[in-house]
């Protein structure tokens, strides 16, 4: 099995590791791309779990403007130190998360932002609706959990599937980020306009 600098190189643009550890995951895989790139994956996320509780004041305020205007996006990310802060990947990163919330437009960070009422106002209209496509009954609460699931799925940035890659959450691409840059990075709030929307929606 020979693993090529091509393999290595492909590796380390997708997760951000260094060299010789990607070529130690591709090894370990046998040459496949695929579980050494899963692999990696598991090992970053379980490294930036353990950053989680540091401390992150740093960092920066991305602007965005998209469609010649229409949508301004603007979203604070903190990262731990001002050297950070000024890196390249730290900066695309929070760029990405600016594209991704013009996009995708979701209206919290995490679904434990989302207020109670709004989860309760929510569920009832989801049960009014599957009582009247004519649903039974007994199974009423499930379809109404699972249309929450996706409910919570689009408006909750972190559970959002990433724009570029739909096999990623917004979630695992912070997780990765943080893997790859060695800080917790925090994404701390965001303001999304989109031309003609009134100040109340």
């Amino acid at each position: 099995m020979t693993i090529t600098t091509e393999q290595i190189k492909a590796l380390r643009e997708q997760t951000g590791v260094g060299i010789l550890d990607c070529r130690k995951a591709l090894e370990d895989a046998n040459g496949d791309f695929e579980i050494a790139l899963e692999n990696l994956r598991a090992k970053g996320l379980a490294t930036a779990a353990k950053r989680a509780d540091r401390e992150a004041t740093e960092g920066i305020v991305e602007l965005y403007s998209h469609g010649d205007g229409r949508v301004g996006v603007m979203v604070e990310v903190n990262c731990e130190t001002d050297f950070v802060a000024r890196s390249k990947e730290f900066r695309n990163f929070a760029h990405e998360i600016a594209l991704q919330i013009a996009a995708a437009a979701p209206s919290y960070i995490r679904t434990e932002d989302v207020p109670e009422d709004v989860l309760e106002f929510r569920r009832s209209v989801l049960h009014e609706q599957a009582l009247e496509e004519g649903k039974p009954e007994e199974i009423i609460d499930r379809i109404v959990d699972g249309r929450m699931d996706k409910y919570l799925q689009e408006i909750s940035l972190l559970n959002q599937e990433y724009i570029r890659d739909d096999n990623l959450t917004i979630q695992k691409l912070l997780l990765e980020n943080i893997a790859a840059i060695g800080e917790n990075i925090i994404i701390r709030r965001f303001e999304r306009w989109e031309l003609g929307e009134s100040a109340s929606e």
